[in-house]
């Protein structure tokens, strides 16, 4: 089973994004925020992080530049999440080293295929 770091400082939003990872048998982990995903993929490994952009403490852009770093994380996948559209965010996400970029509100099922396309 595959496990996923989701992380969102919006409660609401971590279990939304939750129930639909779970019920397509993916495994899940919760973060509410930069800082605290990162601490939780030192102690554990993840086959894929799912994260918001606009985040206290550490953003998501800051938060896949500090995983690109970490050995375990350099080829993992990363997709971003957020309400941010622009082109400007998402060509900093890329320079990051983020795989992907999903505008919020999401599609359950769009999410699901992304992932699938994605992990290992």
């Amino acid at each position: 089973m595959h496990s996923i770091l989701a992380v969102d400082d919006s409660a609401s939003m971590r279990k939304m994004v939750s129930f639909t990872l779970v019920g397509a048998g993916f495994q899940v982990v919760e973060a509410v925020d930069g800082v605290d995903a990162f601490e939780k993929a030192q102690k554990q490994r993840f086959d894929l992080v799912l994260t918001d952009q606009n985040m206290p403490r550490l953003d998501g852009i800051g938060l896949t530049r500090k995983l690109r770093e970490h050995p375990n994380y350099a080829a993992t996948p990363i997709l971003i999440l957020t309400t941010e559209s622009s082109d400007q965010m998402k060509q900093a996400g890329r320079a990051a080293g983020a795989t992907g970029w999903l505008v919020k509100p999401f599609d359950p099922n769009r999410l699901i295929e992304v992932i699938r396309k994605v992990i290992r």
